[in-house]
């Protein structure tokens, strides 16, 4: 395994923790694994920071099976088992159900919906005030470009963002973490390659936008970099405000 990597990612990793202030001590986090990269590299690294860190917190991996045929449930579940990470999985037909006729919309976005509420109810089951998701900086970027292309706004997804009055709150420790290290970085760790079951997996908006921004970055490599800096340097005196009511001539 290569050190300097593993060095570079918990970095950054802590780096985000402590500018955003994610992690407390005593908090009990809940942690959504979707068998994919990023999300074993998150379970990794909090586990890995425990013993070498003053801080003391709680982890409570938690898998949702989203009901497509030739799951990896089980093999995730061994997975997790054989490092001692006490994984809970919660049977669903999310997938299903939003790839239905009764689905009108977008079905990622249905999907990842009614997902993540089920994590928030999972969370609040088991007594955690945290919910660490796996997005890296890459997610964060293609969730910006997501939202302009296909919801007409400017937005992304927050690195700490407080729910429900503050009581439980979604932290994102890979937010500066870029995808193409986390992907080496599973290599070097040899994390299972679960197959997707997803049937849209391939066909997404976000794939597409991910091929875009690829073709974009190849050009200039510190176009990434501007581009997530920017989230953090919005000058909106410089943007489509409206003009306040009344005030028209």
């Amino acid at each position: 395994m290569s050190a300097s990597r593993q060095k570079r990612i918990n970095r950054d990793f802590g780096k985000a923790i402590h500018q955003y202030g994610m992690i407390d001590d005593g908090d009990r986090i809940c942690v959504g694994l979707s068998g994919g990269k990023d999300s074993l590299t998150l379970l990794w690294l909090l586990n890995w920071r425990l013993a070498r860190i003053p801080v003391t917190y709680e982890l409570v991996p938690c898998y949702i099976d989203p009901g497509f045929e030739n799951g990896f449930a089980r093999e995730l579940a061994d997975f997790c088992r054989e490092r001692d990470w006490p994984l809970r999985i919660d049977y669903s037909d999310c997938g299903v159900v939003a790839h239905s006729d009764v689905n009108r919309e977008n079905p990622c976005f249905l999907c990842s919906r009614i997902r993540r509420k089920r994590l928030f109810e999972i969370a609040a089951e088991t007594g955690c005030n945290k919910l660490a998701l796996g997005h890296n900086q890459d997610d964060i970027i293609e969730s910006l470009f997501l939202n302009i292309c296909y919801a007409g706004e400017i937005s992304s997804m927050n690195p700490c963002q407080p729910m429900f009055g503050g009581k439980i709150t979604i932290i994102r420790p890979l937010a500066m973490v870029e995808e193409n290290e986390i992907r080496k970085f599973a290599e070097d760790q040899c994390f299972p390659g679960f197959e997707n079951p997803c049937p849209t997996a391939k066909t997404s908006r976000r794939r597409a936008i991910k091929l875009l921004l690829e073709e974009l970055y190849s050009s200039n490599r510190k176009i990434k970099g501007n581009i997530f800096r920017a989230m953090g340097n919005v000058r909106t005196d410089y943007l489509l405000n409206r003009a306040p009511a009344g005030t028209r001539p």
